[in-house]
């Protein structure tokens, strides 16, 4: 049995490490992904966008079969052991893979602070009119910390994505516990589990714009400030006068707390008002369980797509950064030429998607989990 738990720990690190080279492939510039986003590019922007898209899309692949699989080992390896019940013992197996998947966390925690410093470092190399080849030096290190936020983003979903199915079987126990009833299967058959499904679907995507709207007016917000400042100290586009970035931060981080206030609302209020609609459902129809199911594919469908929807954010935005990158080293007439132009509009469309909305869904897929769990004796009915 001990063995067996431990070859469930590495399928966790095996799952990991398939995880990291999928997302390495798919936003690092020396491979196809990237290259053929930065060729696109030279036919104009939006051929930029559907090229990058569509990798992002194509990069769900390989981590969801790689947890898939991970799964599937983890949880029959436990159950093999007979330690306890077969599916208690599943579980377990299951937990373990997940801390073998996070036992390289410090790792992937210090490539993630890599990446930040090397795009920071970039910035105060171009505001301080540092030569070209300092500069050259600072974008090669900047396209790298784009691969490494982008790795510990997949990596970051993939064990949330193992960590989720844990918390989903301590749901149904729970529920179980506090109802007295069995709790062991989701109909999906029954209209009102279903719809139930299809909302926990909906938020995610709800979420997701709400996210990425939240950018586009903020910076909209910070471009009419820009402007403003141009017109009134034209100094400043020659290096006589400084700009006013108190401003500019100001706003940035007013809008950063005011914005997040709804998007925050809906993921914590939608799943307890579900519940509680279809508790009262559940008592108009005599099912003491009927919240309960609701909320099992609420939270099913909605992890299920946040998992898909944050791979494919992530990867996209880190794609089209590195594919700005790619052209600016020289490639498909380097910088300032039309397709330069076409990847810088794929960056900043990428931006809201691998810094905003997609590492916010990392954090409601377990909110949602976290909210139903804590909440549960509210949506049993009264029968």
């Amino acid at each position: 049995a001990g063995f067996k738990f431990f070859l469930c720990g590495i399928v966790g690190m095996v799952c990991a490490y398939v995880i990291v080279l999928s997302t390495q492939y798919y936003t690092d510039y020396e491979y196809g992904p990237v290259q053929s986003i930065a060729e696109a590019s030279t036919t104009g922007h939006g051929t930029n966008i559907i090229v990058g898209i569509s990798v992002g899309m194509k990069a769900t692949f390989i981590p969801t079969i790689a947890v898939a699989i991970s799964v599937l080992a983890a949880y029959h390896l436990g159950a093999s052991t007979g330690i306890g019940s077969e599916r208690n013992a599943g579980l377990f197996g299951t937990a373990v893979a997940t801390m073998g998947m996070l036992s390289n966390a410090v790792y992937i925690l210090s490539m993630n602070n890599f990446g930040p410093i090397a795009d920071n470092a970039g910035g105060i190399a171009e505001m301080s009119m540092q030569p070209q080849h300092i500069r050259d030096a600072t974008d090669r290190l900047d396209a790298a910390g784009n691969v490494t936020k982008a790795i510990t983003k997949g990596y970051s979903i993939g064990s949330a994505s193992m960590a989720c199915f844990l918390l989903f079987g301590a749901f149904m126990d729970e529920f179980s516990e506090f109802s007295g009833v069995p709790f062991e299967h989701v109909d999906l058959a029954t209209p009102e589990v279903l719809v139930g499904g299809l909302i926990g679907s909906m938020i995610i995507f709800y979420f997701t714009g709400l996210a990425i709207s939240a950018v586009g007016r903020t910076a909209h917000e910070v471009v009419l400030e820009v402007r403003r400042q141009f017109k009134e100290n034209p100094d400043i586009m020659t290096y006589k006068a400084k700009p006013d970035y108190e401003r500019c931060v100001a706003l940035v981080t007013e809008a950063a707390l005011k914005e997040m206030r709804f998007p925050g609302a809906v993921c914590i209020g939608t799943p307890v008002a579900v519940g509680l609609i279809f508790r009262y459902i559940g008592e108009y129809q005599g099912k003491r369980l009927l919240g309960a199911e609701v909320l099992a594919a609420y939270l099913m469908f909605g992890t299920v797509t946040g998992i898909l929807m944050a791979l494919f954010l992530d990867t996209t935005g880190g794609a089209w950064d590195n594919a700005k990158k790619y052209i600016e080293l020289g490639h498909f007439g380097g910088k300032n030429s039309e397709a330069h132009k076409a990847s810088i509009t794929g960056d900043t469309v990428g931006d809201p998607f691998k810094d905003t909305a997609g590492p916010s869904l990392h954090v409601v897929i377990k909110l949602l989990s976290t909210t139903i769990l804590v909440a549960g004796p509210l949506f049993i009915a009264n029968v």
